[in-house]
């Protein structure tokens, strides 16, 4: 393993949720936390070299054509979530990365079930496709609001049935069926404080150049943060498993989170490890030829 590697495994160890591990936010993860590895300027920098070998990767992964990697992005508003797609792909080629945001579903999302329209935006194969929220909002969002669920047209459920437990289960089984399937699915929720979310939204408010990213639904929810905590918190233990685990990256610094979220990505490819494909003899010959003809002029 390379020194470059090791560092990568060594910072976002820490962050992995083990399968079956009881989450709870408010009590063991410190959104402030940079667990001692990092200075600004190193993570900074650790950051710069993440992205150089994200553009590696993704072109190996566009050349072989046979995986494609979803990166999803979850946490409460002013998380940092369009930042640290943007700071994290920066050096990556656009062509070859589909980025998708979903708000509120619209009426033929809701005439389908509640995976379809994130199931039509999955990446294809040699792509990087991110989520900037996602399928997740569908165990956050609904459940903090329950009322949503009447617009779902859902059939009526058994007493017995544990509806949660079963949306669980559902993604669970979802995500595994993509982990066969040559997806590679790689979960970062980012966890910043109250405190710190309070700080962002003021300064949205305060600087005219960012009174555009403010709204006014974000500070209306931040009356349920509780219920989001605890939203949040049931989700990542319930939904971390063996082909899909979550991250919990500390995000009340936005440097740390972006270096470790590009961390989260590397080490995703390197899993992967995809190559170049290497030519057939017949193939071989046909471009030996080629090059033989336009060396002479052809």
């Amino acid at each position: 393993m390379s020194d470059r590697h090791a560092f990568v495994e060594h910072i976002i160890a820490p962050l992995r949720v083990a399968p079956g591990r009881e989450v709870h936010l408010g009590q063991e993860w410190d959104p402030a936390d940079t667990f001692g590895t990092l200075a600004k300027d190193a993570a900074e920098q650790r950051l710069a070299e993440g992205v150089e070998m994200l553009s590696d990767y993704q072109r190996r992964l566009a050349a072989q054509d046979t995986y494609a990697v979803l990166l999803i992005i979850q946490g409460i508003d002013a998380s940092g979530k369009d930042g640290t797609i943007k700071h994290v792909m920066s050096g990556v080629n656009p062509q070859g990365v589909d980025v998708h945001a979903f708000k509120t579903p619209s009426a033929e999302d809701l005439s389908h079930d509640y995976l379809w329209r994130y199931q039509c935006k999955l990446p294809a194969r040699g792509r990087i496709g991110i989520f900037n929220r996602s399928h997740y909002e569908e165990v956050l969002v609904v459940r903090v609001h329950p009322e949503q669920l009447a617009h779902e047209q859902l059939p009526a459920s058994r007493p017995e049935n544990h509806f949660w437990e079963r949306r669980y289960r559902e993604i669970n089984d979802w995500e595994r069926y993509l982990s066969e399937n040559g997806v590679r699915v790689v979960k970062v929720f980012l966890h910043i404080s109250r405190d710190e979310q309070q700080q962002r939204l003021l300064a949205r408010i305060d600087d005219p150049t960012r009174n555009w990213k403010f709204s006014p639904a974000d500070f209306a929810e931040r009356q349920y943060w509780g219920a989001y905590q605890k939203a949040f918190s049931e989700m990542l233990s319930h939904t971390s498993t063996e082909w899909a685990p979550w991250h919990i990256v500390p995000a009340n610094h936005k440097w740390f989170a972006r270096s470790a979220t590009a961390s989260i990505l590397v080490d995703a490819l390197a899993q992967i490890d995809p190559q170049y494909p290497a030519l057939d003899a017949a193939a071989g010959a046909l471009m030996a030829d080629a090059r033989r003809e336009l060396a002479d002029g052809g």
